[in-house]
């Protein structure tokens, strides 16, 4: 009888066993089938003969084991552990005569025999076995061994026609725990000790573990973020990366002639950094970069014993060709014969996601809002700032010298998010249209805990579409029977099939990229500047979906006129008292809707925003109880769209506090009647509006509150990676 060291794979779950799945033990310390089978061959059927072979190694595979900080804690789970290995019984290496055998194990070593493919697993016991071909011995050890050598199982083969063993043969195994551990963020789950960390698993249920992209800059003596070099400059970095932590247990000894060696692909080297903790933690010098980009392995020296703890950091999004996804590996590679290469005898891995960038919705909480003065709008500014104070936020004021009178901070930047179970911080994502303010979000927004990114094209196919006041996102929504709980975003670009603007490509591979909120492409083309916040806003209510989509509405507009028009204010005069450097002509409501040209503009304006109005509808599972018409107007210029009067729906959105472009509408008993509709639209939603005249400053440059401020707004309660995109 024979031994061969089969390769691990999938075991039904035994008294005793984890039910994780086995990991692969890819080569042994030596083939036991080619020691062991021509020795009894020679022994012959009558010899009784001991063989003893020097050691075979097992590798504990682990079930889920954090926190890296101790042993214990809610998060711990089940510390069960099981070495397995397979023998398998030839008949050609049997002793002749064999009908039956024994094994045998010392403490501490489970076996359980397979008889045939169609029998179960059995325990084995004293009793003897019938020989059968192929039959199956697995042996279990559930915990490390204390000393080289200090397990075994013997095997003795018999025949009903003698007393004493044909033969019989002892394998010496040494267990060796190795375990590369992080956090799998398993608090949704029941069963926090079953989970397998090669896989990472979206939902309520799911599981794995999570970087951050390192994208800030804690240290404000460095002129880069802190990914950009190999270095740690200051401790607070670390807590921007996620812990990872390689224990071993078992003899010390074996790691005289053999070595653990942490590696990872070229691929995701280029994605993610390490960092060993060589020395004491409360210096910066202690932490040595040990991969990322030119380092794709290290040999691990054991500088702490049983616990080495490691610092991973991401450097890459999402992307195209990116999943999110990397993975690193430690491997135990027996190095005690001098003639052969390096063998590896057990790999642990575990896999991370890189976090998302999240974009939050005009619903959620404001925090800190952004604005540039410039030469003309002082009075805009002040307004702004009465109605941030109102809403009890931070005023942020980028000044002249460093905007160089570009006064379009919302096209600039976007203001999001990234999280992991440790950390969450801003992050601002700077838009590729390179305006005047294009280093402010780099040279005054980027810094500790608050990061950035930025995409590039690589050619000059930028157009006014990609500034982001093109770029918005929902609240939570579902649409179609699926949950959105992070909304959806949006985007502005052409009908389909045609050939007008569009997102540069970069743009718009990163946002689909991030999955947790799936960007919806609107028609925009019909716009002279092109952005969704022309036409659509959204606002918290109190009740159904919890917030309200803003629609402009021509056809809302027209019928108000015509309202007014039949109770005689046909007369009331638009643009009364706006002030501003050049002079504007105020005109009646009878001129508007006598004007032939206009109207019928307004009609192709209607029925573009009603396409984007079904598309919104279907995308984001909306009624026409979630949609609100605000009145508003067109005109042409260059055979594109810009608003008549200030834009109403491009609003600042604090909490229950709205900044409404002044519409400068049709004064009526003393009150502009564009003014009273939109009250009367959103006060019952407890909403209360303030009217910030941007008529000079921002509305004849195409623009209007909203393109003139930003905003940076409390992250959602709900977590990303408990969603199934």
């Amino acid at each position: 009888m024979g031994f061969k060291l089969c390769s691990w794979r999938p075991l039904s779950p035994l008294p005793g066993l984890t039910r994780r799945l086995p990991f692969c033990l890819q080569r042994p310390l030596f083939d036991v089938r080619a020691l062991l089978c021509p020795a009894l061959q020679r022994a012959g059927p009558r010899s009784l003969r001991r063989l003893q072979l020097s050691m075979t190694v097992l590798a504990l595979e682990k079930g889920f084991a954090w926190p890296p900080f101790s042993r214990g804690g809610k998060n711990a789970g089940s510390r069960r552990r099981s070495g397995f290995l397979t023998l398998v019984l030839l008949v050609r290496s049997v002793p002749e005569g064999t009908e039956m055998f024994e094994v045998y194990g010392t403490p501490g070593v489970d076996i359980y025999i397979c008889p045939s493919v169609d029998r179960g697993r059995e325990r084995a016991d004293t009793r003897r076995w019938h020989f059968d071909a192929g039959s199956e011995i697995i042996v279990v050890m559930n915990s490390p061994s204390n000393d080289l050598n200090d397990s075994h199982v013997q095997i003795s083969y018999h025949s009903s026609r003698e007393s004493l063993p044909l033969a019989y043969a002892v394998l010496y195994l040494t267990c060796v725990d190795i375990s590369l551990d992080c956090d799998l963020n398993c608090e949704g789950r029941q069963d926090r000790s079953f989970v397998d960390k090669r896989q990472w698993v979206w939902g309520p249920g799911g599981y794995g573990a999570i970087l951050l992209v390192n994208c800030d800059k804690d240290n404000l003596n460095c002129d880069e973020r802190d990914n950009c070099d190999q270095h740690v400059h200051c401790l607070q970095d670390l807590e921007d990366m996620s812990v990872m932590v390689l224990r071993t247990q078992g003899p010390a000894a074996l790691f005289d002639d053999h070595k653990l060696v942490l590696h990872t692909s070229s691929y995701d080297a280029e994605r993610a950094r390490v960092f060993h903790a060589c020395g004491p933690e409360d210096s910066c010098e202690a932490y040595r970069h040990v991969l990322g980009q030119d380092k794709l392995s290290y040999e691990v020296p054991r500088f702490h014993g049983d616990e080495e703890r490691f610092f991973v950091e991401g450097l890459s999004f999402p992307d195209a060709g990116f999943t999110g996804l990397i993975s690193f590996h430690v491997t135990l590679l027996d190095d005690s014969n001098e003639d052969f290469s390096e063998s590896p005898i057990f790999t642990d891995t575990v896999v991370f996601r890189v976090a998302p960038w999240i974009m939050t919705p005009s619903t959620l909480p404001p925090l800190e809002v952004y604005v540039c003065r410039v030469r003309n709008n002082t009075c805009f500014v002040d307004a702004v700032a009465e109605l941030v104070r109102k809403a009890g936020c931070k005023l942020t004021i980028c000044p002249q010298t460093e905007n160089r009178n570009d006064r379009w901070i919302q096209d600039e930047m976007e203001l999001g998010y990234i999280q992991a179970p440790h950390k969450t911080f801003p992050v601002v994502f700077d838009s590729p249209r390179n305006g005047e303010l294009q280093d402010f979000p780099y040279k005054r927004i980027l810094g500790p805990d608050f990061g950035y990114v930025t995409r590039e094209p690589g050619d000059s196919s930028v157009s006014g579409l990609d500034s982001f006041g093109n770029l918005e996102v929902s609240p939570p929504v579902v649409a179609n029977g699926k949950e959105y709980p992070l909304g959806r975003i949006l985007i502005g670009g052409n009908l389909p099939g045609s050939s007008g603007r569009r997102v540069t490509r970069v743009v718009r591979d990163f946002l689909h990229a991030q999955k947790v909120q799936p960007p919806v492409e609107l028609f925009v083309d019909w716009l002279a500047v092109g952005h969704v916040d022309e036409f659509l806003s959204f606002v918290p209510a109190p009740d159904g979906k919890g917030f309200r989509m803003l629609l402009a509405s021509p056809s809302t507009c027209l019928r108000l006129f015509q309202e007014k028009k039949k109770w005689g204010h046909g007369r009331a005069l638009l643009f009364q008292g706006v002030c501003g450097a050049q002079p504007v002509n105020t005109i009646s409501i009878n001129q508007v809707l006598s004007n032939e040209s206009l109207i019928g503009y307004n009609k192709f304006v209607q029925s573009c925003i009603d396409w984007n109005r079904e598309v919104l509808k279907r995308e984001l599972g909306l009624t026409e109880r979630d949609i609100i018409d605000i009145p508003q107007l067109f005109k042409t210029e260059r055979r594109k769209a810009v608003a008549f009067f200030p834009d109403l729906v491009n609003m600042l959105v604090l909490g229950q506090h709205l900044g409404i472009p002044k519409p400068f509408g049709p004064v009526i008993n003393g009150r502009c009647c564009l003014e009273e509709k939109v009250r009367s639209l959103l006060e019952p939603l407890g909403l209360h509006c303030t009217f910030i005249d941007d008529f000079s400053s921002y509305h004849v440059l195409h623009g209007e509150v909203h393109c003139g401020t930003n905003v940076r707004r409390q992250p959602f309660a709900f977590k990303w990676w408990h969603m199934v995109p």
